[in-house]
């Protein structure tokens, strides 16, 4: 895979932040009136209890550094520091972008229970951001998160999008961070940053925001059904395909800590699914082979695009375009496989079981 620019200093580290492709997480604006129409009252009671978590704010003091924490920190091979200095600045890039939007709706609705939420969830992503930017300092490569927020392309996301992306960002966030806890845990020599102790708790709070957004999801039963089944397999496919091909880029990083990027990345999309089958109706055939080899498949198209954009020339942009088409329908492909269907249990607000 040809290799990215490396991250050497703070103007690096934003730059990568800011750019736009396919992998890298997004700012995202939305209809707000929209929003402000939601409503929950189907689901008031189990509501009401996942706010009082939020207000109880057991996670105030969580995401503050302990006295070890700098002297865990140590020098790291090149290639492996590289793709970990990626992953914080891509995870601190989605994280403020969640914190911008969340805080925009909070600004802009009258719903008080909308607006509760997101205060809620902006209070949660903050904190994240700038605990992980605290991890880049150490690298004197903290990103002005200001400037982000003002030079960063935004993408209009329609309501319902951004509730599908969101409840399955944070559902698989959760997959993620347990994952890697529970390794880490079992073999704490593997762990190569302190960062990585604080990950139960983070993916505590990716569950619980998770569980807000399945609640208005199923308050808003329209938002499940008929056509709109397609866009929730629309969403399951690109988060998934996004995800496997990206980690498939952090190929050190997950070997540092024993993992296989197709291995963890089957767990990760078990642990996801079986959590989405709680909201959605329909769900992606990860079972199935040929799921798997579609998404090999995008790796393998990922890498071989990217070899291309780095040699340029006629030849490279040729390629690049023969690239993009297989990845497309290669995607296509695995979007148009038989989906499961299942029924919705009635009650989905439970608590983390890994």
């Amino acid at each position: 895979m040809a290799e990215r620019p490396s991250i050497e200093s703070a103007q690096d580290a934003i730059d990568r932040a800011r750019t736009e492709n396919l992998l890298t997480p997004r700012f995202y604006t939305t209809d707000f009136s929209a929003m402000d129409r939601l409503d929950i009252s189907s689901v008031r009671a189990e509501w009401d209890q996942v706010m009082a978590e939020y207000e109880g704010d057991n996670n105030h003091d969580h995401f503050k550094r302990d006295e070890a924490f700098k002297d865990e920190i140590r020098e790291l091979p090149p290639a492996l520091k590289q793709e970990f200095l990626d992953f914080l600045v891509s995870s601190l890039t989605s994280e403020f972008s969640g914190c911008v939007l969340y805080n925009e709706i909070r600004k802009h609705v009258s719903n008080p229970d909308i607006k509760q939420l997101m205060t809620y969830m902006a209070r949660d992503e903050s904190r994240h951001a700038g605990f992980i930017n605290s991890a880049l300092k150490d690298y004197d490569l903290g990103v002005d998160l200001g400037a982000l927020k003002r030079t960063k392309a935004y993408t209009y996301f329609k309501p319902k999008y951004i509730l599908y992306a969101t409840y399955l960002s944070e559902k698989i966030g959760y997959a993620r961070y347990i994952t890697i806890y529970r390794q880490l845990e079992r073999h704490p020599e593997l762990r190569f940053h302190p960062i990585f102790r604080w990950f139960e708790r983070w993916c505590n709070d990716e569950y619980r925001h998770g569980e807000s957004f399945a609640l208005i999801l199923r308050a808003n039963p329209q938002l499940l059904a008929g056509a709109n089944k397609l866009w929730i397999r629309f969403f399951l496919l690109a988060v998934f395909a996004t995800m496997y091909v990206r980690d498939h880029t952090r190929v050190e990083m997950h070997a540092a800590m024993g993992l296989d990027p197709s291995s963890y990345d089957r767990e990760v999309l078990r642990i996801t699914t079986e959590i989405s089958r709680q909201v959605f109706p329909v769900s992606l055939d990860i079972e199935n082979p040929a799921f798997m080899a579609g998404l090999d498949r995008l790796c393998a198209l990922s890498a071989q695009l990217n070899a291309a954009r780095a040699r340029g020339g006629i030849k490279g942009r040729l390629t690049q375009a023969g690239c993009a088409v297989a990845g497309a329908l290669t995607f296509a492909r695995l979007y148009l496989m038989r989906p499961r269907t299942h029924a919705l249990p009635q009650r989905i607000h439970v608590a983390p079981a890994w």
